[in-house]
């Protein structure tokens, strides 16, 4: 058998893949254990920092010249890496998860570094569950706190549903749970007085795919742009669709350039209605619908959804980010009665 015959070979080829597996897999390994040490290292050093200023009064008077000495002193032994930010965050690492090193094994430093800049716990915690749950990279982690997710998805819920969703992350289990108000498409460019036809906007939407998807949530799969249904001999054009993998049900979306009408709904709700008739499968869930407007009358709302059968949303959406204390307002108080709760009847954090 010639070296040729040898590599087409099917027995080859699956040498090749296996052994390409293993390669991966060993690399992944490697940078996970050495990213688990590191950041246990830090954590460390966190402790004893902490450790050695409260030992007594003199030392804890030490202040921001401890860790100036600290830094000099380190880095002449051990080269960069050791400037007091740095040693001020490993500090900071300890003090936030003073009984949490297992932290270490489930997310890099850079993303615990970012978590760190979150002052509020209820707000870290979410953004920590969310962090190791859908695996985020540190851009991926950076956009969702620029656009308040937390707070966002928070708005509307009662005080025990916040501590949840904190202490928990984003569950999705129920089509409810997929919602934000607002949905925020910043990763456009766009000022909220540009003027966009839906179809540009479609356009600009899936030119940024990636940040589309992320933007909508874990578990969401693109199908179809300008889906055409036949209903009654008419042609009807469904904005976009998605399918959800965790909720096993399609989504289509509708997107309106304009504030919320009534009539969005009846044609949202004729273009679910399709789909549950003709493109449910076998161990799918009926069909939602969202309907994305820029403005919305929430009692107007209220009334158009109350004798719909199908599972219809409304959310408004926007191209700028929204302005995190207003949003944040309605916090305060949960927040609060948080922080004054004992330490064994909070919600288990991270």
């Amino acid at each position: 058998m010639s070296s040729n015959d040898l590599i087409t070979n099917d027995g080859y080829q699956s040498l090749l893949g296996k052994i390409s597996e293993v390669y991966t897999t060993g690399q992944t390994r490697a940078a996970q254990a050495v990213n688990a040490h590191i950041t246990a290292t830090y954590w460390q050093i966190g402790h004893d920092i902490v450790e050695f200023e409260q030992e007594g009064k003199a030392r804890a008077i030490y202040g921001k010249g401890l860790l100036e000495r600290l830094g000099r002193d380190l880095s002449i032994r051990h080269g960069k890496g050791f400037s007091r930010s740095n040693l001020s965050r490993f500090r900071q690492f300890y003090l936030a998860y003073p009984i949490c090193a297992t932290l270490s094994h489930k997310l890099s430093w850079s993303i615990i570094s970012e978590l760190l800049k979150i002052d509020d716990p209820l707000e870290r915690s979410f953004y920590e569950q969310q962090a190791v749950r859908e695996k985020w990279a540190v851009r991926e982690l950076q956009r969702q706190k620029k656009t308040s997710l937390f707070l966002r998805l928070a708005a509307g819920k009662d005080k025990d549903a916040i501590l949840q969703l904190a202490s928990e992350g984003q569950i999705v289990s129920e089509p409810a749970d997929l919602l934000r108000d607002p949905y925020v498409f910043e990763f456009l460019g766009l000022r909220s007085r540009d003027a966009m036809a839906e179809s540009d906007l479609e356009d600009a939407l899936l030119d940024r795919l990636q940040d589309f998807l992320l933007e909508l949530g874990h578990g969401f799969c693109f199908e179809a742009r300008q889906k055409r249904v036949l209903i009654g001999g008419e042609h009807g054009f469904i904005d976009l669709v998605f399918y959800h993998r965790v909720l096993k049900c399609h989504v289509l979306v509708e997107l309106k350039n304009d504030a919320f009408r009534h009539e969005h709904l009846g044609q949202l709700n004729a273009y679910v209605s399709y789909y549950k008739q003709h493109h449910m499968t076998e161990g799918d869930q009926p069909p939602i619908g969202i309907l994305l407007c820029t403005r919305k009358n929430t009692e107007l709302v209220q009334y158009a959804l109350a004798d719909m059968s199908n599972q219809l949303f409304v959310s408004r959406y926007q191209v700028q980010l929204p302005g995190k204390d207003q949003m944040a307002a309605f916090l305060h108080q949960a927040v609060a009665e948080w922080i004054h709760l004992p330490l064994d009847q909070r919600p288990k954090l991270i």
